[in-house]
Formats: structure tokens, sequence, C-alpha cells
């Protein structure tokens, strides 16, 4: 079809829209009425026009990959797992490696990395088990972050002084900042700030690969626009190191917003969550189980949860349309707010001494608590739903003995050279009054 169909209209400007709206509001206030204020400091208008679109952002598309997180405390169980995955629809596999006395031969046997993505997140540093590593699987993906590490623990793996850049690829490690209450501002300008500390080290070294392991939220525009911004922000730095490393985004939905009452709702938000984190651009997405935060793993959670990303990706074709949200006013709108605010927070961070710095003088602690401390204070007044929990509860819920696992800030009084980042839901305290209660 040559022939325009909206020839016959004259364009409308956005002033005309805003006058007409005006007009409506019938003496309401337009920005009392129709802004959202957000706490990332963006106000959000009712409406975006292509008149007021300053520049838009050519993204590489990106496919996308299912994943599946397998936690290896016996190689043959890990293994089996793996492929029983593997031939329901998995198509990543992360292999979380506890000590070096795994044995990665068993644990990868019969699984073809040609076919299957295979990544391994080691939680210790050991640079025999990274060689013997290479050795056994060249095209195994190392997930390995020494700053991510003192940051959630407060520790070093050794020291400060151990190798933090090696090998072809880093590991950047976000998820601790968004799962501890950060707005989508401080997770974009901490990740940039802890990969610079990365990059000022990997002078003289080949990297091939830039890993970042991101949680999405729910609010669903603001987490496609943060990691469309993720690689603008990535373009950005990797420019002045003159770095060609590829950046691999692996996303995971948030444990923030996880509830243990009215836990199916778990499931809703978490599809929303994935649905972001595939428009927003991520080449992997790994479902967080609906009851991850108080099950131990097992079979139905695990398969509800990668069958929610089989539906995405072959029954709502999720898959077809590369970058479906370039285009959109409003996304591009947001993608350049985040972009600039997470850059201009990156620098008063360098400023400041870095991002290692940073953490030592418990400046970026604080700042973190501060937003998640607003967050629950939203939560806390209703102003922010969790439906089940703070909205619409069933008293008749019971959970007491449900809880395999213990769903809460668990205080475990250890020497560190830093105050660690806690990860902390919004329901807590909520949940604990109610499980006195039954």
């Amino acid at each position: 079809m040559s022939k325009s169909l909206f020839s016959a209209f004259e364009n409308v400007s956005s002033k005309a829209w805003k006058q007409k709206i005006q007009v409506d509001l019938k003496g309401a206030d337009y920005n009392d009425t129709l802004i959202w204020k957000t706490t990332e400091g963006i106000d959000v208008r009712p409406f975006y026009h292509q008149d007021e679109i300053d520049n838009t952002f050519l993204i590489q598309p990106q496919q996308w990959s299912v994943g599946q997180i397998i936690f290896v405390q016996n190689e043959t169980a890990a293994n089996q797992k793996a492929i029983d995955a593997i031939q329901r629809g998995a198509e990543t596999i992360k292999f979380i490696i506890p000590n070096p006395d795994i044995s990665i031969e068993k644990t990868l046997e019969a699984i073809d990395s040609n076919i299957t993505n295979i990544q391994l997140e080691l939680q210790f540093f050991d640079p025999q088990f990274i060689d013997q590593v290479a050795q056994i699987s060249a095209k195994a993906q190392l997930i390995v972050d020494p700053i991510g590490q003192l940051a959630a623990t407060g520790n070093w793996f050794k020291n400060e002084e151990h190798t933090l850049v090696f090998g072809e690829s880093l590991t950047i490690n976000t998820t601790t900042y968004q799962n501890a209450g950060a707005t989508s501002v401080q997770q974009l300008a901490y990740g940039l700030a802890h990969l610079n500390e990365y990059l000022n080290r990997a002078e003289g070294k080949s990297l091939k690969t830039i890993h970042f392991n991101v949680s999405v939220g729910t609010n669903y525009f603001f987490e496609i626009a943060k990691l469309r911004a993720l690689r603008v922000l990535y373009n950005t730095l990797a420019s002045e190191y003159q770095c060609e490393a590829q950046l691999h985004i692996h996303a995971i939905p948030t444990k923030r917003n996880k509830t243990i009452y009215d836990y199916n709702t778990n499931m809703l938000r978490t599809t929303t969550e994935c649905m972001s984190a595939i428009l927003g651009g991520a080449n992997t997405v790994f479902n967080l189980p609906y009851d991850a935060i108080y099950h131990k793993d097992n079979e139905f959670g695990e398969r509800i949860a990668r069958n929610q990303l089989l539906i995405l990706k072959h029954e709502s074709y999720f898959d077809a349309v590369h970058n479906a949200s370039d285009g959109s006013y409003y996304i591009e709108t947001l993608t350049t707010q985040l972009s600039e605010k997470a850059l201009a927070l990156f620098k008063d961070i360098e400023a400041n001494g870095g991002f290692i710095a940073q953490l030592k003088a418990g400046t970026i602690q604080k700042k973190i608590k501060e937003s998640a401390n607003k967050e629950q204070e939203l939560f806390n007044n209703g102003k922010l739903t969790l439906l089940g929990t703070n909205k619409h509860p069933n008293k008749n819920d019971k959970m007491k003995h449900e809880l395999e696992l213990f769903p809460f800030v668990k205080i475990n009084p250890r020497k560190t050279l830093i105050q660690p980042i806690i990860e902390k839901r919004l329901a807590e305290t909520v949940e604990q009054d109610r499980l006195k209660t039954e």
C-alpha cells in the first residue's frame, strides 16, 4: 500500500495537545493532576510527542535466550538437572560453583556447548581453577565479580591485591543494588562506576565480553528504558577506553517486590518483569520461580518459571521483533533522562575517588539505604501496592508451615572490611507480623 492513510489529517503539535487537555481539565492544575513524580526525579507526562524528541538511540538488535540457574552441590545431580532443563527448552545454563572442589568435567558431561550457552558463576576466586575451566571448556563463560563480592558481603574473595581483571571477560553484578532498594538511576550509575574500576585496571588486556547481571523491577516502561540506557552508557564509557568488548546483559526479576503471602501473584510480577527485560534488549533472561524466596529448589517451581519464558518466546512471539520499543516517544524520552541522570551521578562518583573508594567510605551504602527507606515509606503508607500483602490480603492465607527457607534479612555478625549492601524485600516487616499471629 503506497497511499498515505493520514494525509487528509493536519499535524497536531504537542502545544496544541496540551492546550486541549487544559481545556478538558476545566480549571484543574495540569501539573498537579497529570504529572507523575517518580523516585528517580523524573516527571512522567500524560503524553509524549515527536516534536519533543531531541534524539533517538541506535541500539543494536539482540537475540535473547531462555536461561536457567543451577546451584552445583553435587556434580552428577546438577548435570542431570541441566540436561533435563535443556530438553525442556532452556537455551542458557548458569551453574553456580560454590567451591574449587567441584568437578567441571562431571558438571558439563554430555552438554554440547555449541548448542547450549554455558555460564559458570564462581563464588570464590582461584586462578588455578579458572585456568582449568578454560582448558576444559573454551566456550564456557566465566562469571566472577570481585568488586561485586566486596559490595554484597563486605569482604574481598581474598584481598584487594589479588587480580581483579583476568581472562577476556568482565562481570558486573548490579542485582545487589536493585534488591537493596537503589533507584534505576543509581543502579545504572553504580554499574557504570563498578565497570570503570575494572577498565582502569584492564590496560593492555584484550577484552571480548562484558557481562552485566541486572535485576528487573515491576515499573514496566522504566525497566525497558533502564536496559536501553545501560547500553547507551556502556557504549559511551567503552569508547573512552577504546574497548570493543561486546556487552551481554543477563536479566532476572528482582526479589525486592516478591512476597510469601499470595505467592501466586509472584508469577504475574515475574512475567511482566521478564517482558521488560526482553523488550529492553537483554541477551539472556533467567526467571525467578514464584516460590524462590521461601522454598528450596524444586522441579515444579523451576518448570513454571521456565515455561513462562517459553510462552513469551514461542506463543507470544517476543523473539519475532528485535528492538520492539524503538520509536516509542515515551521510552525514548525515559532512556534519555535515565542516561543523563546516571551519567551525572557517575561523574560525581569519579570526582570523589571512584566506586571502590566510595564503598569504603560508606557513601554508596548510605545513598542506597536512603532510596530504600523512601520506597519502604511509600509501601508502608499504601502508596506503593503489593497485591495480597498491603492491598486485599487473604486473611485465611497461612504460611508458617510452608517456609523451607528463611525469607527475611539474616543477621550474621562477622568481621568485614566495609559495610555490605543489604538486600531486603519490601514486605518483610508485614510478613513477620502476620506470621506471629498465625
